[in-house]
């Protein structure tokens, strides 16, 4: 099976251009002013770093992990703080997060192992607590340009999330991909809410 970590780790130079400046401001404000001050943030599959350095300039406090050791050291540098290299199947906080970031990053896994992660994020949520997740938009799952991915469409979620009767859908929309010369590509954005009766067993 293709490794997905491989690509990022030997393009991560690359990636860390063509993605760190990247616009992504609307969608960044629109999680945060769902989150308390100075909330406590997971970047999880957190890149070059950008989105983390967007929450800690707005006074946030944040976790940033990666699975690809390259970009935790591009990430690090880009952020000021220490970037943890993880697995996203390695989480295995408890309520400690008001928030969990996962812009395209967790599109990496197979379906199987993104159920096993979902379950991993919302225990790592604080009830009352949201995360942010983005996909591809469409139906394909496998091998595409050296990684693994798993798209949605708004139909395939819903079938999706039926297992996590934890989240409460927030909103859920479609956007173009920010990165120049790339706007032809759909993406699927999603905002769940943690129930506040939910505890952990």
């Amino acid at each position: 099976m293709i490794n997905t970590l491989d690509f990022y780790d030997k393009n991560a130079s690359q990636f860390a251009e063509n993605t760190l400046n990247v616009e992504f401001d609307q969608v960044q404000m629109k999680f945060m002013s769902l989150l308390p001050d100075k909330a406590y943030i997971l970047d999880f599959g957190c890149g070059a770093g950008r989105d983390t350095k967007a929450f800690i300039d707005k006074g946030f406090k944040v976790d940033a992990t990666d699975g690809s050791k390259e970009l935790c050291v591009i990430a690090s540098r880009n952020t000021g703080i220490k970037v943890r290299q993880m697995l996203f199947e390695e989480l295995s906080e408890t309520e400690k997060y008001d928030g969990i970031w996962a812009c395209a990053s967790i599109l990496h896994l197979p379906k199987e192992k993104l159920k096993i992660v979902f379950n991993k994020m919302i225990k790592a949520l604080k009830p009352g607590g949201y995360i942010y997740a983005s996909f591809k938009y469409g139906e394909f799952e496998g091998e595409r340009n050296e990684r693994y991915f798993t798209d949605f469409t708004f139909e395939s979620l819903a079938g999706f999330m039926e297992h996590f009767p934890e989240l409460n859908e927030v909103e859920k929309w479609k956007s173009c991909d920010a990165r120049p010369g790339r706007e032809d590509e759909m993406w699927l954005n999603l905002i769940f809410l943690k129930n506040e009766n939910w505890r952990e067993k």
